[in-house]
């Protein structure tokens, strides 16, 4: 089965190119189209996509809106990456704390935006870890803030689950954490499921972020 995709942009040219890449490739279908976040959820409820491109920017409801939205109401709801024209945008930034699995500049090579598409649709995080560290020292509460201290506290790691989650900020692979820890691969992926689900986090984004709004890892 195809990986299916809807785009969300109020630009056409954007959604016309972004559809352009994502259909030569056989293993891509774009299913739907939208051109503000208001029209996002109905679509996704119809077409069940795989993964909703969302633009971050836009007129009636922006994509960190439209992000809550989908994760709030839409039951099983798709990976959501967000496009953006700057990396070092507050937009970029609270659409990640709002939930979306990563984010993906507009200029972006055809390959790179394939293999976005593809990685959030299995299951992993689009990370950058130094743009998502310089979103947090400039946007973040440097000095933690008390909601996410709270969940870091309530979570409990394990000092191993500790570990993890420092490698994880600097956006290493399950292998690569493996080989930094000498530990298994499966070791890891299950210490990585234990901190998502301490944390409360949907994927290693969040974990991430929360990381970094708690004062865990310093985000300078």
């Amino acid at each position: 089965m195809p990986v299916t995709v809807l785009l969300v942009d109020d630009e056409p040219l954007v959604r016309a190119g972004l559809r352009a890449v994502l259909e030569a490739q056989d293993d891509i279908e774009v299913v739907g189209e939208a051109a503000d976040g208001a029209a996002v959820i109905p679509l996704v409820r119809r077409l069940r996509p795989d993964v909703v491109a969302m633009d971050v920017r836009m007129p009636l409801m922006d994509g960190i809106e439209a992000t809550r939205a989908v994760l709030r109401t839409v039951e099983a709801p798709p990976k959501i990456v967000v496009v953006t024209t700057f990396e070092n945008d507050e937009y970029v930034y609270e659409a990640l704390r709002a939930g979306a699995d990563g984010f993906l500049l507009k200029r972006a090579r055809p390959a790179e935006i394939v293999h976005a598409v593809r990685l959030v649709a299995e299951g992993e995080s689009l990370l950058f870890p130094a743009s998502v560290r310089r979103l947090a020292a400039r946007y973040g509460d440097g000095d933690g803030s008390p909601a996410a201290r709270a969940v870091l506290e309530r979570a409990a790691l394990t000092e191993r689950e500790a570990q993890v989650l420092r490698l994880m900020t600097r956006g290493l692979s399950n292998a690569e954490i493996a080989a930094r820890l000498v530990v298994g691969a499966e070791t890891v992926k299950t210490h990585v499921s234990a901190v998502l689900a301490k944390l409360g986090a949907r994927d290693r984004t969040q974990a991430v972020i929360t990381a970094y709004e708690s004062g865990f890892v310093a985000p300078g």
